[in-house]
């Protein structure tokens, strides 16, 4: 697992910025080194311990791209339409072992090996039969055209998947195409989870008139999944510090990561900063987010933990931003950038200089086309509906102070956040 030293994560001064945090955590974090071998069938999501080179080309030979007509450059009508006596059929699956007579056309078929010796294909919707059965074929067809030679999509030797890229299907599939089974990637990321709060009360067990179900840890519990961690789920422990330090410990050393959610504010019942300040060492982050100004990032027996606000939208604002890149960094994964996608505005909005915030809007399709983000109707960081009603969030740069219907505005989906 991960070591650091207490001091790694120290910063002191004014709020930080949203860049300044992910910079810290992607350039101190240092990533775990076991490794694991994983079929194919169970490699999306991971992180890709070393570079695969192509071990063949792609394709691994000359084909054709096309259902028609294969013929040799030389003999390319030029002028005038042309009949061709037909020699021979390749089917997918085939083998082309004869190449084509001078003045012949053979019929082929999508993916099927091409002739020696010809190099052109006609699309069977440009040809036609005639009278005698020979296959006439237009004139103007540029050589080459429909094929698709060996190694035009990857040479072999090339560099085709690179060292800490997180596997998606496009991956596993270029790998499947390689003839590959087993991929080698970094062990998955542990990652333990708890809930603080005497106002919280589990799914499934009795609640208090006064308390809440504890909404925030099952939704980090699966972001965390979905960024390939092995998660621990704690529950709720208690606001009593003695019973959070000894819980915090007693899971340091099997952990990669620890991620709690509330009880990391400034208020007298928030006990967390204690607890880690009695077995460890934590720093407070002043994000200049909103939603999500108060997370915490501290170390405890030489195991980062981040603690998330309480409220679920600023929870899962700064999970995006802080919990994402550390996961990332304790894989060794490459960078993945959020980058917004442009759309207009359909809202009116004001903010802070200084701060970036994030804002719930809806697409729509506007009358011209583009498209349109329209705004959450209520503002609150507690407001679950306003995650589930919505299609992700426009960022708000530091520069920014106001917005006006019509004004470019970059859109983060949901779905590009995990």
């Amino acid at each position: 697992m991960a070591q650091l030293s207490d001091d790694c994560f120290a910063f002191g001064g004014p709020m930080m910025s949203v860049d300044e945090a992910v910079g810290l955590i992607t350039t101190r974090v240092s990533a775990i080194v076991d490794l694991e071998t994983v079929g194919l069938a169970d490699a999306d999501g991971r992180v890709l311990a070393g570079d695969v080179a192509a071990p063949l080309p792609l394709p691994p030979f000359t084909n054709s791209a096309v259902d028609g007509y294969a013929v040799r450059n030389a003999d390319l009508p030029a002028r005038a339409e042309q009949a061709f006596p037909l020699d021979g059929r390749i089917q997918a699956g085939g083998l082309a072992q004869a190449p084509i007579k001078p003045g012949h056309t053979a019929r082929i078929f999508t993916g099927a090996p091409m002739p020696p010796d010809a190099e052109t294909v006609f699309m069977q919707e440009d040809v036609r039969i005639d009278e005698s059965g020979k296959i006439v074929l237009p004139p103007g067809l540029k050589p080459g055209a429909n094929v698709r030679p060996a190694g035009e999509d990857i040479p072999q030797g090339h560099v085709a998947l690179r060292a800490g890229q997180r596997l998606r299907p496009q991956h596993v599939a270029l790998a499947a195409a390689f003839g590959l089974t087993r991929l080698d990637v970094v062990r998955r990321i542990r990652v333990a989870v708890f809930s603080t709060g005497d106002e919280l009360a589990s799914p499934g067990e009795p609640r208090a008139a006064s308390q809440l179900f504890d909404s925030n840890r099952f939704m980090l519990m699966a972001m965390l999944r979905r960024l390939g961690c092995e998660v621990s789920d704690l529950g709720i422990l208690r606001d009593e510090r003695t019973s959070l330090a000894s819980g915090l410990k007693r899971v340091a050393g099997d952990h990669d990561l620890i991620l709690t959610t509330g009880g990391v504010s400034t208020g007298e019942e928030d006990h967390v900063k204690a607890a880690v300040e009695s077995i460890g060492s934590l720093v407070l982050w002043r994000m200049a987010i909103k939603p999500g100004r108060p997370v915490a990032m501290g170390i405890v027996a030489g195991i980062p933990l981040i603690g998330l606000p309480g409220n679920p939208v600023a929870s899962f604002v700064t999970f995006v931003h802080v919990v994402r890149p550390t996961v990332l960094a304790l894989a060794g994964g490459l960078p993945e950038p959020l980058l917004p996608i442009p759309v207009r505005a359909a809202f009116t909005y004001k903010k802070k200089a200084g701060r970036r915030e994030y804002v719930r809007a809806s697409l729509r399709r506007a009358q011209d086309g583009g498209l349109e983000a329209i705004k959450f109707p209520r503002e609150g960081a507690g407001l679950l509906s306003s995650l589930v009603e919505t299609d992700g969030l426009v960022e708000l740069g530091e520069d920014i102070t106001n917005v006006e219907p019509g004004q470019d505005v970059g859109f983060l989906p949901y779905a590009s956040l995990i």
